[in-house]
């Protein structure tokens, strides 16, 4: 094995790469790709349960509008990236993964202007492991930090350029919390890899939708939810007074599914214990999981759209 190639990755795994199926180790990008020089590209990760990906149709129209967002042209529809991902997931030996897609503006002379005439997008796909929350996380909760929001300002772009989301985390990394918790201008936006609710007057409450909060697919998953449940659910801006006086803190992620904030700043919050908000949401969400894990095992392809 390459001494450089990430151990926790198998270089003989299927990759795609611009129109072609080859190891992931022999997957090469030209140092003159955008997304490497400048961070010009965006990219989604789609959960996949059991062989089955999880909101398809959702993480597509993301990818869509982050393409559109930013004018980069990829010749791929969904119909084409249904059938990558649906190939991606029946080569690999483990059931759940995460399947990574990105897109860049292509290989192109430096220069930060686009480059005339427009060159191909780099398009690339792979999948690797997942490892779901663990028994502690989902029942004892996890730590959080707060910071300020220093990001840009176009965050509803799922952009590959995350400095900004790197150094939040690795600030709660090196303070031994889970998330990072941003606020900008006194308002909540959201963590450094995921989006943030709060139980309010038994109600769910999320960041409003705006060029600073990244859309989460869990937005519409967690909405459907409340409604199931009998939740009421409000998007809205949450000052950081309202948000240390809320009853629950929550957060949402492909990877981090719905998670309870038990501790924030190093001390414990509403109690240092998961709320009834969270135990409903939980489980709401563990019978959406049981629907998909237990349906017939189809291509994307032949896979109705979901919300």
């Amino acid at each position: 094995m390459d001494p450089l190639f990430p151990a926790s990755l198998d270089p003989q795994s299927l990759a795609f790469l611009n129109g072609h199926w080859t190891p992931l180790g022999d997957a090469h990008v030209s140092v003159l790709d955008r997304g490497f020089l400048l961070g010009d590209g965006v990219y989604e990760v789609v959960p996949v349960y059991s062989r089955r990906p999880f909101r398809w149709s959702s993480h597509f129209a993301r990818l869509r509008r982050s393409l559109d967002k930013l004018a980069i042209f990829c010749a791929l529809s969904e119909a084409d990236w249904a059938e990558v991902i649906t190939k991606l997931i029946a080569a690999q030996s483990f059931d759940d993964q995460l399947v990574y897609l990105q897109v860049t503006r292509g290989v192109a002379k430096r220069d930060h202007a686009f480059p005339k005439p427009e060159v191909p997008a780099t398009v690339f796909a792979m999948a690797s492991p997942m490892a779901r929350p663990n028994e502690q996380e989902r029942t004892v909760g996890v730590r959080a930090i707060t910071l300020s929001d220093e990001r840009w300002h176009r965050c509803d772009i799922k952009s590959i350029a995350l400095l900004g989301n790197v150094l939040a985390r690795q600030a709660a990394v090196a303070r031994g919390a889970h998330e990072a918790i941003l606020f900008r201008d006194d308002c909540l936006t959201e963590g450094a890899a995921c989006n943030v609710w709060l139980g309010i007057d038994d109600s769910l409450v999320g960041s409003q939708r705006s060029a600073l909060v990244l859309e989460g697919i869990r937005y519409g998953l967690l909405e459907e939810l409340c409604q199931e449940a009998g939740i009421r659910f409000s998007l809205r801006d949450v000052s950081r007074s309202e948000f240390a006086a809320a009853s629950e803190v929550m957060i949402s992620s492909a990877t981090k599914e719905i998670l309870p904030v038990t501790e924030i700043d190093g001390k414990p919050f509403a109690g240092g214990r998961p709320g009834p908000l969270y135990a409903r949401l939980r489980a709401a969400y563990d019978r959406k999981l049981d629907a998909l894990v237990n349906s017939p095992l189809r291509p994307l392809t032949q896979l109705s759209p979901q919300p």
